[in-house]
């Protein structure tokens, strides 16, 4: 009987010492990777060339640090994800080790699926080959138990793709913040009206002004997404309670922008328009993130408490004096 090598390589940081076939097996992985990143970044965009080359990297860098903002936390997607994968690397290590050819299969289609993405100037599906490709090369040499582990981190590298569609969200959001925050208004004893995306006071010399694309809250939509879905990842047990948490961060973005709106308008109407319009609404971004994620906070909250067991308590607490008497 062969007995395992446990030799310890760092004693600090705990790491075992590596056999020839960890070592083969990663010298063929870090062949790979380079390789796939020359691929994408010499022949990874061809679309607009002259302003970015051919570079999916430089392309997607681009989107990033574009004026609107939108996708501005792509920056952190790749960081996250790796502190992901570190996070399980106890179940990693322990995870059984073997090579699948499925994972070869989809290392194929990885390449196939970037090639028509570049043949069909379509870079963001040459970027979701390259995270499928991630994807698959673990999966290749080290089995699907081991690719199992690291699903969610590595899709979690889809926030990082800029998805121009959700511009078309801007205007829809916009009105529904406006309707929402002008009725608050109302009811808290504010007389306003909404005209289009504009908030108006009926009072003589009150506030006026209008929420503009920048305001139309998708901005922090997109970022409390990608916050909410590492959020319910590490905090939710079952699948489902990890998906309803996920797309209630939806509602929870939008609930934050309109309490940002909602107190804009407060501002305005106790210290005047000026005031309300320069310095409040410059940081009145801090309170759209600090109302989403204390509701994301609660609603996670909620979903962990076990409610048969709560209510096995009640009954208990309710029902002995009954029964002692």
């Amino acid at each position: 009987m062969e007995v395992a090598d446990t030799r310890i390589w760092n004693e600090r940081w705990r790491l075992a010492a590596l056999t020839v076939d960890d070592l083969i097996k990663i010298g063929l992985m870090s062949i790979i990777v380079g390789l796939a990143f020359i691929m994408w970044h010499y022949q990874g965009n061809t679309t607009d060339i002259v302003a970015y080359g051919r570079s999916a990297f430089l392309w997607v860098g681009s989107r990033w640090t574009r004026g609107d903002g939108n996708f501005s936390h792509g920056w952190l997607i790749f960081p996250v994800g790796l502190g992901l994968v570190w996070w399980k690397r106890r179940d990693l290590a322990v995870a059984p080790k073997e090579v699948s050819k499925l994972g070869l299969a989809l290392v194929v289609c990885a390449l196939l699926l970037h090639w028509l993405g570049a043949k069909s100037t379509r870079t963001r599906v040459s970027l979701l080959a390259l995270i499928l490709l991630i994807w698959s090369i673990p999966f290749y040499f080290y089995g699907w138990k081991t690719a199992k582990l690291i699903i969610f981190p590595c899709a979690y590298l889809i926030f990082c793709i800029p998805l121009n569609f959700l511009d078309s969200l801007t205007f829809p959001l916009r009105i529904l913040a406006t309707i929402i925050s002008t009725s608050t208004l109302n009811g808290l004893g504010i007389a306003a009206e909404r005209s289009g995306s504009a908030i108006y006071s009926l009072a003589a010399g009150g506030f006026s002004f209008d929420v503009a694309d920048p305001c139309s809250g998708l901005r922090s939509l997109l970022a409390m997404t990608a916050l909410t879905a590492v959020y319910a990842y590490v905090t939710q047990k079952t699948l489902v309670k990890k998906w309803l948490l996920f797309l209630a961060s939806i509602p929870l973005a939008i609930v934050g922008n309109i309490a940002r709106i909602t107190t804009v308008a407060l501002v305005a109407e106790a210290f005047g328009e000026k005031v309300a319009l320069g310095l409040y609404h410059d940081y009145s971004g801090y309170v759209v993130f600090s109302v989403a994620i204390g509701l994301m906070v609660g609603v996670g909250s909620l979903l962990n408490v076990n409610y048969r067991e709560l209510m096995h308590q009640w009954k208990q607490a309710h029902t002995s004096p009954i029964l002692s008497s």
